[in-house]
């Protein structure tokens, strides 16, 4: 039974400063990796409120985005995340984002008057 957990993960055989600077990048990873799910939870949150569908379908329109324009999640969610804040996004990424949404029925602002 190991005594030191977490040493298979690291290597048993580092000890000092290379497993302190293994740990730091682990560390810098794991941050890195909470403040992208952050970023893709929000504009999930944004394509649900706006697109009209459920939180899954806006993962799977975020998924779908950057997929067909070949722009990471990540980085799809962080224009998302602009436009809403500044009304700009890259045309690109309004339109792949905007077939999306319409691969998923018809969608409609709420309060916006009726199409047609």
């Amino acid at each position: 039974m190991p005594t030191d957990w977490g040493s298979d993960q690291i290597g048993s055989d580092q000890t000092g400063p290379d497993q302190i600077f293994q740990l730091q990048e682990q560390v810098r990873q794991l941050k890195e990796a909470v403040v992208s799910h952050a970023v893709v939870d929000q504009a999930i949150g944004m394509v649900v409120v706006l697109g009209r569908v459920t939180p899954d379908e806006g993962w799977l329109v975020l998924k779908e985005v950057s997929q067909h324009t070949n722009i990471k999640l990540r980085n799809v969610a962080e224009m998302v995340l602009i436009w809403g804040r500044a009304g700009v996004m890259p045309p690109e990424i309004r339109a792949a984002l905007e077939d999306a949404l319409d691969r998923r029925g018809p969608t409609q602002i709420p309060g916006a008057p009726p199409e047609g």
